[in-house]
């Protein structure tokens, strides 16, 4: 076991039972926020895009676990990166799956987890023509791993006031449309045999589709059922920070996702960030590129990026 999960064991159950049955509270604290930069974000995601699609038992894929234990060591230490290695069984192939996960302040026993899932689809079911190839995933994967790494990057340079710890989840979106059991396959692993056992942080963000143009965030619906305080907490410092146009004040969808597997299965009141609309019949819908082939570096708006980088920027180093 690394340094950093014997050191973790020895916290967990340390100040990490502080939520209430009402909920999380959150109050100014007067620290200065250091400054999210988003062509660092923006590049973080190039990055990925420019492995190719990052699909299980790919070349891509196995280089962007190197690429990602690479940049987290560089910001979190030697001794405080792991990745999560695992098998699974997929449609006629066994997958090699990684979950890459990276602690910073060791040393704190109060806790938050941040996580992004970093495969891209297999399938592009909802193109139009090319429906059979796998697509590049820039902000149905990579959007968020690329605020994370960025946050990760600030992480280093300004120690945050808890401990934060990244965990970037593989095989999300592997499945088939309407398949959920073969989605989610990294959070399922990972929240059913967990590195360090007992792992209880003060709560979880997911950052899911986060990087596209003309994106909305509307109040997705389990995160509200989750962790209410967490979700009214983020979005108006959204608000406070002239991003109600992005976060929308109002009902999302429920989206089923990482987060609801990480709730229901490893008990971590998480919510996620994610673009989409709610149709009138509550059902969600999400943008035209999502699972097709434009999900490319086009789609990508360094605006988008910039508001949630600093959305969490605040709430980590301001309101914690």
């Amino acid at each position: 076991m690394n340094k950093w999960l014997i050191l973790l064991s020895s916290l967990i159950l340390i100040g990490c039972g502080e939520e209430s049955e009402t909920g999380l509270s959150f109050t100014e604290k007067g620290r200065t926020v250091p400054a999210f930069n988003v062509d660092s974000a923006y590049q973080f995601v190039s990055d990925q895009v420019e492995l190719g699609p990052r699909v299980p038992n790919s070349t891509a894929h196995q280089k962007a676990i190197d690429y990602f234990e690479q940049k987290l060591r560089s910001y979190a230490g030697n001794n405080a990166v792991f990745v999560q290695r695992f098998e699974t069984e997929g449609y006629e192939e066994t997958l090699q799956l990684g979950n890459v996960i990276a602690a910073f302040n060791l040393n704190a026993s109060d806790r938050i987890m941040l996580s992004a899932h970093w495969d891209s689809r297999p399938r592009a079911d909802m193109d139009s023509t090319d429906t059979d190839n796998p697509i590049l995933g820039a902000d149905d994967g990579a959007s968020g791993v690329g605020v994370l790494l960025e946050l990760a990057r600030m992480f280093r340079d300004n120690p945050p006031p808890v401990g934060v710890d990244i965990v970037l989840f593989d095989g999300e979106d592997y499945g088939e449309s309407g398949d959920l059991s073969r989605y989610f396959l990294g959070s399922r692993y990972w929240s059913q045999n967990p590195p360090v056992p007992g792992y209880s942080p003060r709560f979880g963000i997911l950052l899911d589709m986060v990087g596209g143009t003309g994106a909305q965030f509307p109040k997705e619906q389990y995160s509200v059922n989750y962790a209410p305080n967490l979700v009214n907490e983020v979005w108006n410092i959204a608000g406070e920070k002239g991003y109600g146009d992005l976060f929308l004040d109002e009902q999302g969808a429920a989206v089923s996702d990482d987060h609801v597997i990480v709730n229901e299965q490893a008990g971590i009141p998480i919510i996620n960030i994610i673009h989409h609309y709610r149709k009138p019949n509550g059902v969600a819908e999400f943008p035209p590129y999502w699972h097709t082939q434009n999900d490319d570096m086009d789609i990508i708006s360094k605006q988008t990026m910039q508001a949630v980088g600093n959305v969490l920027a605040e709430l980590i180093y301001n309101r914690l």
